[in-house]
């Protein structure tokens, strides 16, 4: 149902508006910036409270959430004529801040699912086996990637052969179903393991601030931090007094946020969840930017279905690699390994912008219209009049969209079929082909942090990586509300390649601090820990 939803929402807004590309960018900025702000806290919540209780509540919330969107669309898509003449159009507006208010709540539930079940019930589960940690992470993504496979097709193939209308409501009463199921499924999980009902106790504000600063001394912190426990545990009184306070309960989540990113940046992954959080400052991925500049391209919620199927394939082919790289190289290695495969493929990408086709146009300011785009003041010029040229450019059995870049404004004879798929073909191929290496190394930070996390932290610096990933997010999204016209998007390619770039560069630098000389020696296992001068107690060879 989440990956249903995750596909559909951006095709959603997108028709609802005209076919531009501004209210998905506002829903992503929307999205990003609200796991920025709150991804310590929901982490933090995640740490102080039973695994069980944090699961069920946000797949219920998160479910009903999903639900209550479906039946607001509907409405609008049933009345939208109506609703726009009402108040002079703000009563539409105001539906519109609905939707993706209560899409945002989903979302942030959606996060706390994660956090609790990818990072912390399967180290549970898994236990001291390194192997079998891994090899339940690529499962999981497997399993991940079978839904986008088969959860886009569906949507895709109701939507174009139904109506947006129809969509929503599967989607509304396929969400109802699965919460039932997946909440009878994690209590069965939750039964079988008895080790999830033992959970280390969230470590008190001053112990972890006096974690982040152990790492920036070489005396035995640990015994340093014990003391720090014994000395809170025997004078409790002073604590609890301040906690009353009123002033102290608002400031608890700000200080949460601070002492949660302070921990982070201490971490000894942290260049390795850099990187991976950089990969996220990108137009190339099948996100709601990606998937509504391909909507206004031409192409059908059909074939968006199967291009989003065939990612899902090859990035289940990246779990598979992953699996194999890990064993033969090591786990720091695999990093690298993954992200040169994944930049060769987006070099693709970047020729794409400049082939025959491209709807890139520099003679067009990115910036033209925002305000006549946000208030609906003018009509959006994205579909064509049909009292203009006939242009075939895309075989997809919907209206042609102009973008621009069509050759040939008097004779139709001008303008050959093949040419405008030359640089959409290259975009999506480089685009499909990167997953590989893209989720090979989503796989190895994942691990990375699983294993070099302490249990009583693994929440909040989760919680502070998802803020990480959602901040690069966000700057990606304000790019595309900044220059939202399909003709700037090839810049977006061009700045997204660049990130990934700078992302590979930063892990490099953690792998080359991790194991140093050996950084080269592919075929065997990595010799050290990932560690510094004061690891933590728990700290494991990578």
């Amino acid at each position: 149902g989440d990956r249903m939803w995750h596909f559909a929402v951006s095709v959603f807004l997108v028709e609802l508006y005209g076919n531009s590309l501004l209210l998905t960018a506002v829903y992503g900025l929307v999205v990003a910036g609200s796991v920025l702000l709150l991804g310590a806290i929901i982490g933090d919540w995640v740490d102080k409270n039973s695994r069980l209780k944090v699961a069920q509540t946000s797949l219920i919330v998160q479910n009903v959430s999903v639900i209550l969107c479906g039946v607001i669309l509907m409405v609008i898509f049933l009345f939208k004529t109506q609703l726009l003449t009402l108040y002079h159009g703000w009563l539409l507006t105001m539906c519109y801040i609905l939707v993706i208010t209560i899409a945002n709540i989903a979302n942030l539930a959606s996060t706390a699912t994660a956090i609790t079940i990818q990072r912390d019930w399967i180290v549970v589960v898994a236990g001291e086996d390194r192997s079998k940690l891994a090899d339940m992470n690529a499962t999981i993504r497997r399993i991940d990637q079978l839904t986008n496979i088969l959860a886009p097709m569906a949507v895709g193939q109701i939507m174009t052969f139904g109506s947006p209308m129809i969509g929503c409501g599967f989607i509304s009463g396929w969400n109802l179903m699965s919460m039932c199921v997946e909440y009878l499924l994690l209590w069965k999980v939750y039964q079988k393991t008895p080790t999830l009902a033992l959970k280390s106790s969230k470590v008190e504000e001053s112990e972890l601030k006096q974690l982040n600063v152990k790492k920036e001394s070489d005396t035995k912190p640990a015994e340093g931090v014990q003391l720090i426990v014994e000395k809170d545990v025997a004078n409790p009184e002073p604590r609890l007094e301040k906690e009353v306070g009123c002033a102290a309960r608002i400031a608890e989540p700000f200080l949460t946020f601070r002492d949660g990113w302070v921990a982070y940046y201490n971490q000894p992954v942290f260049l390795a969840g850099m990187g991976l959080a950089f990969l996220y400052m990108t137009v190339l991925g099948f996100d709601c930017i990606t998937t509504g500049y391909a909507y206004t391209q031409g192409l059908s919620g059909s074939v968006l279905s199967l291009l989003m199927g065939a990612s899902a394939v090859t990035g289940i082919l990246g779990t598979v690699a992953f699996t194999w790289l890990r064993r033969r190289c090591g786990l720091v290695r695999t990093g690298l390994v993954s992200g040169a495969a994944q930049f060769a493929c987006l070099i693709l990408c970047a020729i794409s912008v400049f082939m025959p086709g491209s709807p890139l146009d520099l003679s067009v300011s990115p910036f033209a219209d925002i305000g006549a785009r946000l208030f609906e003041s003018e009509p959006l010029p994205t579909i064509a009049s049909p009292g203009d040229k006939f242009e075939v450019a895309f075989a997809t059995g919907m209206p042609t969209l102009l973008n621009g870049s069509a050759p040939g404004d008097g004779d139709p004879e001008m303008s050959p079929e093949p040419v405008p798929l030359i640089s959409v073909s290259l975009l999506f191929a480089g685009v499909i082909a990167a997953r590989v290496g893209l989720w090979s190394f989503d796989l190895t930070v994942t691990q990375l942090l699983q294993e070099n996390v302490m249990e009583s932290e693994r929440g909040i610096i989760n919680g502070v990586q998802n803020s990480m990933n959602y901040l690069l997010d966000l700057l990606h999204f304000i790019m595309v509300i900044l220059a939202p016209n399909p003709e700037a998007f090839g810049l977006l390619v061009l700045i997204s390649v660049s990130f990934v770039a700078m992302g590979h560069i930063m892990y490099f630098r953690f792998a080359q601090k991790a194991l140093g000389k050996q950084l080269f020696a592919c075929c065997t296992p990595d010799p050290k820990a990932v560690s510094d001068s004061s690891p933590p107690a728990n700290t494991s060879t990578v």
